[in-house]
């Protein structure tokens, strides 16, 4: 799978970290920065990723930062982006399974580096359930 990756300085760390985790389990990494723990605007980084996604070129985006919040902000604003902030294993399994994420929001201040690579494992591993989901999820679409 290709997949964006981004954060800010406050996730640099834990970006760098779960980029070697997706190579090592075969996956493409395209990496938007930032790359150091230089203070940046997270958006800066964030909205290229959302974007990359957006287009199909890169099936799936995580992003970093201290909580997470802004970065899914950010993501979101995006059309076709369904960011989910999750915090624990069930937050990405949910958010697979019932909301079709495509990107994921990782806070690195908040989580262990455990569990920041056990939420990234099942939101690559975990399928969309469709069914009663789609209805729903044709209901986030922007209103013009």
């Amino acid at each position: 799978m290709k997949i964006a990756l981004a954060s800010d300085h406050a996730g640099f760390r834990y970006k760098e970290t779960i980029k070697k985790f997706l190579q090592q389990l075969g996956h493409q990494v395209v990496d938007f920065g930032t790359h150091s723990e230089d203070p940046v605007d997270y958006p800066d980084f964030v909205r290229p990723a959302a974007l990359a996604v957006a287009r199909g070129e890169c099936e799936r985006g995580i992003v970093l930062g201290g909580s997470g919040n802004g970065e899914a902000m950010v993501a979101n604003k995006v059309r076709g982006i369904r960011c989910a902030l999750c915090w624990n294993e069930e937050s990405a399994r949910l958010a697979r399974q019932h909301n079709d994420a495509n990107m994921l929001s990782l806070g690195q201040r908040l989580l262990p580096e455990v569990t920041a690579l056990a939420i990234v494992r099942i939101f690559l591993e975990t399928p969309f359930e469709g069914g009663r989901h789609i209805p729903r999820l044709q209901k986030m679409e922007p209103q013009e």
